[in-house]
């Protein structure tokens, strides 16, 4: 768990694999750079989405992004970076992040717990 100066705004721990990193996405979505720490998340593997969203497409240079979607295999990893962000920056990041990823909080490999954000998983019926 994050201790936050008093009062100061609460932190949570967001980990990025792709375009979050990027400076001029930062900037457009939280107003800042962020600085952050090199993690990996297990059993997840990137493939590719197109992005429709004309804005979020602006914004980060691409129509293709990555996104992590669950295999289970712990064999598989995928390297990022963990960020600490503010809630409300969190919530910026939902709203740069299309209907083609959801959030999640999971495990990283250091044991450290943090926001993700993956592919759905497939409707098991």
């Amino acid at each position: 768990m994050t201790i936050d100066p008093p009062g100061a705004e609460p932190s949570v721990r967001l980990f990025s694999y792709g375009t979050l990193q990027q400076a001029e996405v930062q900037r457009a979505t939280f107003g800042r750079l962020l600085a952050g720490t090199s993690d990996s998340l297990d059993g997840y593997v990137l493939s590719s989405v197109v992005i429709d969203d004309p804005d979020v497409v602006a914004t980060s240079g691409l129509a293709v992004h990555s996104i992590a979607r669950r295999t289970g295999d712990p064999a598989d990893r995928i390297n990022g970076i963990v960020f600490e962000v503010t809630r409300a920056e969190l919530d910026g990041a939902d709203d740069y992040e299309t209907s083609a990823y959801v959030r999640a909080e999971l495990t990283l490999a250091s044991g450290t717990r943090a926001f993700v954000y993956v592919a759905p998983e497939p409707d098991a019926s």
